[in-house]
C-alpha cells in the first residue's frame, strides 16, 4: 500500500477512535486529538496540494527532505567541508578574516596545508637580501588623479568593493563605513546611491554609477547633470567610478520591482515611488567608446575635478581596446580603471553568468595593463583591481599583474560578520549582513563591526608589507610579474612574466609593432564604435 494511501486511512481511523473514546467521556482522547491535530492537518495539505510530489506520496514524511536540503550547506561548511576546499572561500581564508577582525593569533602550526605540487599553486619569490618590513611604510598608498585631476585622492591599497545599500542592510553599511574611517581606507557605495548610512561616520566613498544612475538620475532615467553636481560635492565623496560592468553578473541589467521601492529607497535612489524600476544591461548616456569618454570629461568636471574612473569586467578584448582608441583621439582619460574578474560577486545573479561570463580576474587585471602600456597610457591611469582579494598575498598578486590597489567585497562581508551561509539571494541572512528583514539586522552591532573591519584592514596590510620585506622591495611600485610563481604541472612551474606576459611600451601606436597576439583585436577595434569593425570569420585566427 502507498505511503498516501496509508497515512489517509490512518489518519481518518485515529481520529475516528479519538473522538468516540471521547464521546465516551475519555478526557485524555480531546488532549491527544489536539496534539495530534496539527500533524493531521499538514498530511491532509500535502495530499491535496500538487505542486511538489515528494509530499503529495509521502505525506509529513515528505518536508525531512527539504529540512535535509536547508541544512545541507550548514551541516557540511562545520562537519564535512575540509579546510582547503570550500567554495566559494575555503575555511582557511575565513579563518583568516575572523581571526584579523578580531585581533587573535592568526599564525599557522605544523605547516601548510596546500598541496604545493598541484597545478595552481602560486608562490611569492623571497629574497636573501630581504628589509626588515618595520622600516618600511606601514601604511603604503597610492595618488590616484591624471594630470588634469584638481582634487587627487590618497588612497589604500585595500579598499571596500561596491555593494549597495538594499543589497547590504543599513547596519552593514554602517559597519564597513565606519571601519573604512577608523582605518583612513574607501568604501565603494555600489550603485544603489548614496545613503544616509554611508554618511553616517563620514568614512571616505567611492561614488559608483551604474545604468540606472541612482542619486543622479532623471525623471526620464537618464543621466541628470545637477543632480550628479550636488551628490558629488560632498567632502567625503573622494572618487567616482561609473560601472560599465561588474564581475558577477556583467551585461546582465535587472528591474527592482515597485513593491520594493520604499521611501527611503525612492529618496536615495531618486527615482519613484510605486514604479517597477529598471537597470538596463547597458548605458543611455553613451553608445560608443568616444561618447563614454565624453561622460567621463563632464563628470570630472562637474565634481569639481575630483578623480573619475570606470569600472569593468572585461568582455570583447577589442571593446576596451576601443577605448583606449578614443582616449588618444579625444585626449580624454579617465583617472582609473577598475577591473571586476568574472568570479567575483555578493549578492544575486542568474548562474550562468556567475559561472560562464566575464574574463578571470588574473587576465582581466594582466589584459587591462598591458593595453594600456601598449598605448602609453598607464602613467596617467591607475588600476583597481577586484577579485576575491582576502590576504596580504592577494594584494601583492593584484599588484604583480599590474594592479595599483585592490577591492575587496566579500572578504569585508566576513569581517562585518558574514559566515557564508550562501542566502545573500533570500533575504534570510542569518547575521544581518545582506538582508532587510529588520529582526536580523538588529543582530549585528555597527559599534563592535566597524572596529572588526578596521582591524581586518590593518592587519591585512601589515602583512602585504611583510611580504614586500621577505621579497626586498621597499615600495609597492617595484613589484612585478616576476615576483609571483605558478605550478603548471606536478614538475614544472611558471613565473608571471612568463605567463602572462608583458608587451612593450608603446608598442600598439604604430601597425608594425603590434604583437601578433593582438592583431586581430586590434583590427576589430575603433574608436567610433563597440561594435566589431568586421566580422570575426573573416579574420584569419
Amino acid at each position: 500500500m502507498h505511503m498516501r494511501t496509508m497515512f489517509i486511512l490512518l489518519s481518518i481511523i485515529v481520529v475516528a477512535l479519538l473522538v468516540c473514546f471521547g464521546l465516551l467521556g475519555h478526557q485524555w482522547s480531546w488532549w491527544t486529538l489536539g496534539g495530534l491535530s496539527p500533524v493531521i492537518l499538514l498530511g491532509w495539505s500535502d495530499v491535496l496540494q500538487k505542486k511538489q510530489s515528494i509530499r503529495r506520496n509521502f505525506p509529513v514524511l515528505g518536508w525531512t527532505r527539504y529540512a535535509a536540503e536547508w541544512m545541507r550547506p550548514k551541516v557540511y561548511q562545520y562537519f564535512v567541508e575540509p579546510d582547503t576546499e570550500g567554495r566559494p572561500f575555503n575555511r582557511l581564508f575565513r579563518s583568516i578574516v575572523y581571526q584579523r577582525s578580531k585581533t587573535e593569533l592568526s599564525t599557522n602550526p605544523f605547516g601548510t596545508q596546500l598541496d604545493v605540487y598541484e597545478e595552481g599553486y602560486e608562490w611569492m619569490s623571497h629574497s636573501i637580501a630581504a628589509i626588515d618590513h618595520h622600516k618600511l611604510d606601514s601604511d603604503p598608498r597610492v595618488m590616484i588623479g591624471g594630470p588634469d585631476c584638481k582634487q587627487p585622492y590618497s588612497c589604500s591599497l585595500f579598499n571596500v568593493s561596491a555593494m549597495s545599500f538594499g543589497s547590504l542592510s543599513k547596519n552593514a553599511i554602517m559597519a564597513l563605513n565606519g571601519g573604512a574611517q577608523l582605518g583612513g581606507f574607501a568604501h565603494n557605495t555600489g550603485e544603489g546611491g548614496i545613503s544616509p548610512y554611508h554618511d553616517e561616520h563620514r568614512g571616505d566613498l567611492i561614488y559608483q554609477i551604474g545604468t540606472g544612475y541612482f542619486g543622479c538620475r532623471s525623471a526620464d532615467g537618464n543621466f541628470d547633470d545637477e543632480l550628479y553636481r550636488q551628490r558629488t560635492s560632498a567632502d567625503n565623496v573622494r572618487m567616482i567610478e561609473l560601472k560599465l560592468s561588474q564581475g558577477a553578473k556583467p551585461g546582465h541589467g535587472g528591474i527592482l520591482p515597485a513593491k520594493k521601492v520604499t521611501a527611503e529607497i525612492a529618496k536615495i535612489r531618486n527615482i519613484e515611488m510605486g514604479k517597477d524600476v529598471l537597470s538596463p544591461p547597458y548605458h543611455k548616456a553613451f553608445d560608443t567608446p568616444i561618447g563614454l569618454l565624453e561622460l567621463i570629461k563632464r563628470m570630472q568636471d562637474l565634481s569639481g575635478g575630483k578623480p573619475v574612473g570606470f569600472k569593468l569586467c572585461v568582455g570583447h578584448r577589442a571593446e576596451f581596446i576601443s577605448i583606449c582608441k578614443a582616449m588618444l583621439d579625444t585626449g580624454i582619460k579617465p583617472d582609473f580603471i577598475s577591473v571586476d574578474g568574472g568570479e567575483g560577486g555578493t549578492g544575486a545573479a542568474p548562474l550562468e553568468f556567475s559561472n560562464s561570463v566575464g574574463m578571470p580576474f588574473k587576465e582581466g587585471v594582466a589584459f587591462v595593463y598591458n593595453i594600456l602600456e601598449g598605448f602609453d597610457l598607464k602613467k596617467d591611469i591607475k588600476i583597481i583591481a577586484a577579485g576575491k582579494v582576502v590576504t596580504g598575498f592577494h594584494i601583492f598578486r593584484a599588484l604583480a599583474l599590474g594592479a595599483d590597489a585592490c577591492y575587496s567585497a566579500r572578504a569585508m562581508m566576513m569581517a562585518v560578520g558574514c559566515i557564508q551561509a550562501l542566502e545573500c539571494n533570500k533575504n534570510t541572512c542569518p547575521v544581518g549582513v545582506a538582508t532587510q528583514d529588520e529582526a536580523l539586522v538588529k543582530g549585528l552591532v555597527v559599534e563592535d563591526k566597524k572596529h572588526r573591519v578596521a582591524n581586518y584592514h590593518r592587519e591585512t596590510i601589515r602583512s602585504f608589507v611583510e611580504l614586500m620585506g621577505a621579497a626586498g622591495i621597499s615600495d609597492p611600485d617595484m613589484i612585478n610579474r616576476s615576483h609571483i610563481n605558478r605550478r603548471l604541472s606536478e614538475t614544472s612551474s611558471g613565473r608571471y612574466d612568463q605567463i602572462y606576459q608583458y608587451i612593450p611600451r608603446g608598442c600598439l601606436l604604430q601597425d608594425e609593432t603590434v604583437p601578433d597576439a593582438l592583431r586581430a583585436d586590434m583590427e576589430l577595434s575603433s574608436a567610433e564604435s563597440f561594435l566589431l569593425r568586421q566580422p570575426i570569420e573573416k579574420l584569419h585566427l
